[in-house]
């Protein structure tokens, strides 16, 4: 039974008040189906892992690597202060000068000329100070935007290199929740934590000094509410980031929920599940709203200490201030311009106060970017690594062993040699483990135990970025990108010319499908490809493995899209493709595995045969079984698998 927003939030505010000095749990994966509502009742476990020994340890690591990123800009960062400091001594100026203006100028001299010098003076002060402040807003915009470029650019980029696992837990809402609100929300930490309240307390030391000199006992009586004040809006406010935080959590995982809906809304539209998935949303999003609301109770409460502090400045002010003016210790000038001083000193305290509370948000978002950054990269290459040969000569599996999960094989024992030019075609009943083999050839995972070996040489002592560009692959499942036919075949190089990739789309027997497209070659696919249909998609795909001219071919079921003559031409071009070149294929057709140069028939994770199609339609076992059984059905079924 799904909760409503009122009961998730219910809990999360239990936990919170319970749980939120020793809770050090993060939000778990949504599994498959989950819906939004799960995602915020996940994160819901999250609001107390800011107080627990050990994530301070981490945060504390965290901010000594942000501060290490500063150091390139510690130079700009030196000038803004500058700059700062000129602004704020300018500033300084005018209720000093005021004070002047109006006890000599105004009361003793009653000097209307020295009045109007008075006026254009102050106005050129200011404006001189307004010249500084923009100019220094400015910087520190130039500033902030070096650095949200760099941390985006370093994000994205540790991101590509995860394991493939880690992606996949993070999913793709989280990962665009990181690449933009989180580099936002943690560029402008600079100026929330580092830059704006450390000008604040220039300007509050500076301030209070002025109000010291012109009157010490004035002084005294004002500053005496603000230590309590601001001793009560820190208690309170160490208390909304792990609010925060979980709500940056729970908005990953909606936006991961809402990019999968979208991914499979022909599954959600064919099971009339609009209804439901827009509820989940709305309960999802209104339970994040009700966190924000929570969090502003205790925001709007430090608003209310500073707007019950600017009145009572004021009352002190009028009513101290006056009995030092009759007791003869200030004059009316000085009480103006201590006014006008306090008024100024309340602007960069609640500063210093206010950025306190987005420095929460900011160290939220800080945290959820360094847990990715600090998360190891995929297959570092190792001390020594050299470079992939550019050739191949031969691969080799010994006694490889796999699992996905431990305790869980998935490959055992595989021994297997395939020389250059080969063509090996996997056969075997779905889950045999066939597409596992060939993700170890493609290095998406190292095995469990057991060696692959490139021309003799372990592939973990090849630069991974090496060998990859031996790879081409066409998977059963296609993926386009949002960009035009050409821009995919092409896929990512630069270097191509047209006659290339029409040359790449005929060998794939896509090139004239593709010219009865509105816009030929330059044809929005649209995102995965939509715009085609699953059998045009597939013939882009292996079009692309066409152009890439890859040493070592992965075909996963690269014909199962394709009706029967389509397959045949494509089998036609393939003969040329894989001359040369050693060739993995997976299928399940008769038609696509009988000319491979070795047939591996693959059952629970072990290779049972291996041969030509020859040689074990001559044995007495599970492939010639597969091919009699496929041979029978073909009259009524024609497509027909070998399983």
């Amino acid at each position: 039974m799904k909760r409503s927003s009122r009961q998730s939030f219910q809990e999360f505010k239990a936990k919170y008040r319970e749980n939120r000095d020793s809770i050090e749990e993060k939000p778990q994966p949504l599994k498959a189906g989950a819906s939004a509502t799960d995602a915020v009742n996940g994160a819901n476990v999250a609001v107390g892992i800011f107080k627990s020994p050990e994530r301070r340890k981490k945060r504390r690591n965290y901010l000594r690597e942000y501060i290490a990123w500063l150091k390139p800009y510690t130079r700009e960062i030196i000038f803004i202060f500058a700059l700062a400091i000129v602004s704020a001594s300018l500033a300084m100026v005018l209720p000093f000068a005021t004070q002047y203006a109006v006890d000599t100028i105004l009361q003793k001299n009653r000097d209307p000329h020295g009045l109007t010098q008075f006026g254009l003076a102050m106005l050129a002060v200011t404006i001189v100070q307004m010249a500084f402040f923009i100019y220094r807003q400015w910087r520190a915009t130039l500033l902030n935007a070096r650095i949200v470029v760099m941390l985006r650019q370093r994000l994205y980029d540790h991101i590509l290199h995860l394991p493939l696992s880690n992606i996949t837990e993070m999913k793709s809402g989280g990962i665009v929740s990181r690449l933009s609100g989180d580099v936002d929300q943690l560029s402008g930490m600079l100026m929330i934590a580092v830059i704006s309240p450390g000008i604040a307390v220039f300007k509050v030391l500076l301030t209070i000094g002025m109000l010291f000199f012109i009157n010490s006992k004035m002084a005294l009586a004002a500053m005496a509410i603000i230590p309590p004040l601001i001793l009560i809006n820190t208690v309170y406010l160490r208390r909304i980031r792990p609010i925060y935080r979980t709500m940056r959590d729970d908005r990953a995982l909606i936006d991961g929920r809402v990019a999968e809906t979208f991914g499979g809304i022909r599954i959600v539209r064919a099971f009339a599940r609009e209804r439901s998935e827009l509820r989940d949303y709305g309960v999802g999003h209104h339970a994040v709203i009700r966190k924000h609301l929570f969090a502003r109770v205790f925001e709007l409460i430090v608003s209310l200490g500073w707007g019950l502090l600017i009145p009572a400045m004021s009352l002190i002010v009028i009513w101290y201030g006056g009995t030092r003016y009759l007791a003869g210790e200030v004059s009316i000038g000085g009480i103006i311009a201590f006014q006008m001083y306090l008024a100024m000193i309340l602007q960069p305290v609640s500063a210093i106060v206010e950025s306190y509370g987005q420095t929460q948000q900011a160290l939220a978002a800080m945290e959820r970017v360094f847990d990715t950054l600090w998360q190891p990269r995929d297959k570092p290459d190792k001390p020594g690594a050299i470079a992939a040969p550019r050739s191949v000569q031969s691969i080799e599996f010994d006694d490889v062993h796999f699992e996905y999960r431990s305790g869980n094989p998935v490959l055992n024992g595989v021994t297997l040699r395939v020389d250059a030019g080969q063509m090996v075609a996997l056969v075997g009943p779905s889950g045999a483990g066939k597409t596992t083999l060939t993700n170890l050839v493609a290095r998406f995972y190292d095995p469990t135990r057991g060696t692959i070996r490139l021309n003799g040489v372990d592939l973990r002592d090849l630069k991974l970025d090496t060998y990859r560009r031996l790879l081409g692959i066409v998977t059963q499942d296609v993926f386009l990108f949002d960009g035009t036919v050409a821009e995919n075949i092409a896929f990512g190089r630069h270097d191509v010319t047209r006659e290339q990739v029409e040359s790449a789309s005929k060998r794939a027997n896509a090139h004239h499908f593709i010219t009865q497209l509105p816009d030929g070659y330059e044809t929005i696919v649209g995102e995965r490809g939509v715009k085609l249909s699953g059998g045009q998609a597939q013939r882009v795909s292996i079009a692309r493995a066409f152009l890439a001219d890859p040493q070592i071919l992965i075909l996963d079921e690269a014909t199962s899209n394709l009706d029967t003559e389509s397959e045949e031409l494509i089998q036609a071009g393939m003969a040329d493709l894989i001359v040369d070149r050693t060739t993995f294929v997976i299928a399940h057709r008769l038609s696509t595995v009988k000319h491979a140069d070795l047939i591996v028939v693959i059952e629970n994770g072990r290779i049972v045969e291996r041969g030509t199609h020859v040689e074990l339609m001559t044995q007495d076992e599970r492939y010639r079984e597969m091919v009699e059984r496929q041979m029978k059905l073909q009259a009524s079924e024609p497509e027909a698998w070998l399983a």
